[in-house]
């Protein structure tokens, strides 16, 4: 039987863990007469061991819109997921839980900012594709980057 053979990946659970959303300037921001908000997206991911092969993996993504100085409206979304990732090389671990199950929470997390905007009273918002894989590599290249730094350092 071979490696591949022995991998398992299974969605066990989905779940919004926390969810803002405010309009600290309504209904003013609803006045303005052209709608072109300055959009700020900041997106997270963190994950941790829950028991053997099982992993909780949280994407927090934060979109702020403002208006001049003015924050029209901030949306928060904890999109989190437990997840069973077995067989896998231990060297491929980090990529699974770093990019590949962000990448499976981000539709439910988009979907629940488009929600919580429009029903804030704003025009829907659809967040672009992530390339997650690309945020993961440049997360370990920062890393090995500022170990390195601090190991010449001493």
């Amino acid at each position: 039987m071979s490696e591949e053979e022995n991998q398992q990946f299974a969605i066990q659970k989905l779940y919004l863990k926390d969810v803002s959303f405010e309009s600290p300037n309504s209904p003013q921001a609803f006045m303005e007469g052209d709608w072109q908000p300055q959009i700020n997206v900041q997106i997270n991911s963190s994950n941790q061991a829950i028991a053997e092969n099982t992993y909780e993996v949280v994407l927090d993504i934060t979109v702020t819109a403002k208006l001049e100085e003015r924050t029209a409206f901030l949306a928060e979304v904890k999109q989190a997921g437990i997840f069973t990732i077995a067989g896998f090389p231990e060297e491929n671990m980090g990529g699974m839980v770093g990019a590949f199950c962000p990448e499976t929470l981000f539709p439910f997390a988009r979907e629940a900012i488009a929600d919580l905007v429009s029903k804030g009273g704003f025009p829907q918002l659809l967040l672009a594709p992530v390339n997650f894989n690309a945020l993961y590599t440049q997360q370990v290249q920062q890393n090995a980057a500022a170990k390195a730094e601090e190991e010449t350092a001493h």
